[in-house]
């Protein structure tokens, strides 16, 4: 490259970012309002998306408040702003340093007049602050809702519209508007809420009533009038901040729109009044294990301290984790999720279907079980299949051999329910009291058995286990170990999932039972389900390394998906599900 080359391509350089200096300089300035009230559990990844907002920090203000805490809020919300609030063009903090409750309230999570009031004279006072500062914008956003998508700001400015939710997903059908309101300022059920929380409609909707999270337009005269406190002269409905500031708009004439058509972000599901922070905590876990799946996942700041995980076994002697080398991004989501419910485990490098051949199968034992056919596709068994068996056979062996009384042993696809960790912990402790003699327990299964399944007299979390697939979550003991290994499965294979039914003898097909003897092993279900697959087939990110295979004995290297196997659907005893995991039958009170 000559001389004169260099320096045009050094000119179109510079005047490009001089363009780009110039567009962010006209930005629009928006007040990021943080109002954090024993909000330890969530603040860390609240205050890490807010760091990766895709907007200069020369054009944001932080208007910081806490009160009331009983945690670690305060000092949490002082470290952060020691490191970064002098990136941001002004920063307010109001902190209350005294821990106290409010008059009358029975817990953290009370909601008292009082503590209402105090609410709403916070935020007016964040919203006087941004008028003041000649602000475009103000963006309340609650410390439990995680905005995901960094182009939250921008996606949202741009609509230019006076006040806007971005529509946050959450682990339940509740959301951050409604789309009908009583004359009273009560929640009224509609048509347009399903479709809108489902995205089967999408775009930007005019609504009566955002919360949570939204941006306020400070440039019209129409919102110039919008108060939190006092509230409308005229209003008389109920004392409550986000039904005050909805009010305010309908006297004020200023639509509220909810936007739906990208993916912003995640809040959590609000306690009940008498609950207290270790639910709220217990909440958060479980939308951090389903942004782990549905993605994006939420991301801690790395500028504070976070309280130290206790990781355990639960009470189990081992806990054992099944994963794909290939498949890293598999295990390091199904290690993030046992991370955050501070369970440990170990690793088991499954067996992978693609590096068996005929010899290596004929080294090991493995032979066809006489007569097996797949129940859907009526092919028989595939090396992803036989993979998945000597996996968890290498398992029950390990349990023999290193004389383990009870194990879990988890697939790297599971998507875990709520409160996971103690109510597996509470079933066990049941068991225990009720002295259950047991092998095996299906946490997360696929019912196929159309018959009812029996109580367990005593414990009403379990159920004796009928015909069933899948072996994504299961807790198994010694004995049952002991009594799987006797019938030497290796030398007459089927599917592990067809194995383990044949072994407590509720398998329909006859001549599979009658190769394996005794067929006694004490199989249980919790009930409800405690697990299920991340994806169901159909999903756009389901994957299966046991369905997408080549058949046992086919060493060609051909990769066959067996689209035709209903296996990886869910059961006729599941609700329907979207990909998130969420029923799209949902319950009538499921948006509140």
């Amino acid at each position: 490259m000559n001389v004169a080359s260099l320096l045009l391509l050094l000119l179109l350089v510079g005047r490009r970012l001089q363009a780009a200096v110039v567009t962010e300089s006209t930005l629009p300035t928006v007040v990021l309002a943080i109002l954090a009230r024993n909000a330890e559990h969530s603040l860390p990844h609240y205050l890490g998306a807010l760091e990766r907002l895709d907007y200069p920090r020369a054009r944001l203000a932080l208007w910081c408040a806490t009160d009331h805490n009983v945690d670690n809020t305060t000092e949490m919300l002082q470290e952060w702003l020691a490191a970064v609030g002098r990136d941001y063009a002004a920063v307010v903090w109001k902190p209350e340093e005294e821990a106290r409750p409010y008059p009358d309230e029975q817990s953290p999570k009370h909601w008292t007049k009082e503590r209402h009031q105090f609410l709403m004279e916070l935020k007016q006072e964040a919203l006087t602050f941004a008028r003041a500062w000649g602000a475009d914008y103000i963006l309340f956003s609650d410390t439990d809702n995680i905005l995901t998508n960094n182009q939250t700001l921008r996606l949202l400015t741009e609509r230019q519209l006076p006040v806007v939710a971005p529509m946050l997903d959450s682990q339940t059908y509740y959301s951050n508007f409604w789309c009908g309101i009583t004359p009273q300022g009560y929640y009224r059920r509609t048509a347009e809420y399903f479709p809108t929380k489902n995205r089967q409609r999408q775009g930007c909707f005019r609504v009566p009533m955002v919360h949570s999270t939204f941006l306020v337009s400070l440039k019209t005269e129409e919102t110039a009038q919008l108060a939190f406190y006092p509230p409308h002269p005229n209003y008389t409905w109920p004392f409550d901040d986000i039904i005050v500031f909805a009010y305010a708009c309908q006297a004020a004439g200023v639509s509220m729109y909810v936007c739906n058509d990208h993916r912003f972000g995640y809040m959590n599901v609000a306690v009940k009044p008498d609950q207290g922070l270790e639910e709220e905590k217990t909440n958060f876990i479980h939308l951090i294990l389903e942004a782990l799946v549905d993605g994006p996942p939420m991301m801690a700041s790395d500028h504070v301290s976070r309280p130290l995980k206790k990781p355990s076994k639960m009470g189990f002697d081992e806990v054992f984790v099944i994963s794909l080398a290939r498949r890293p991004q598999r295990r390091a989501r199904m290690l993030s999720s046992l991370w955050e419910m501070e369970i440990s485990a170990q690793v088991v490098d499954a067996v992978d279907g693609r590096t068996l051949n005929s010899s290596i199968l004929k080294h090991l034992g493995v032979d066809l079980l006489p007569g097996y056919q797949d129940p859907y596709t009526g092919r028989t068994l595939t090396k992803g299949e036989v993979g998945c068996f000597l996996s968890h056979y290498s398992i029950w062996e390990e349990v023999v051999v290193r004389g383990l009384a009870r194990v879990v042993v988890f697939e790297d696809d599971v998507r875990f329910k709520d409160n996971f960790r103690r109510r597996l912990e509470q079933m066990m402790e049941d068991v225990v009291t009720q002295k259950l003699s047991w092998d095996l327990i299906y946490l997360g299964r696929k019912q196929v058995s159309p018959e009812e399944e029996v109580a367990v007299e005593g414990l009403p979390g379990l159920v004796v286990a009928g015909y069933s697939h899948w072996t994504l979550a299961y807790t198994l003991s010694l004995a049952g170990a002991r009594k799987l290994l006797a019938t030497q499965p290796l030398q007459r294979m089927l599917p592990v999932d067809e194995f383990l039914p044949v072994m407590f003898d509720q398998h329909p097909n006859d001549q599979y039972k009658a190769h394996f003897w005794p067929r006694d092993l004490q199989a249980f279900s919790a009930q409800p389900l405690l697990a299920s697959p991340t994806h169901y087939a159909g999903d756009s990110e389901w994957l299966s390394d046991t369905e997408t295979s080549s058949l046992w004995d086919d060493d060609s290297g051909r990769l066959i998906s067996w689209t035709g196997s209903q296996k990886t659907l869910p059961g006729p005893h599941l609700p329907l599900a979207s990909s998130s995991g969420h029923s799209l039958h949902p319950h009538p009170t499921d948006e509140l």
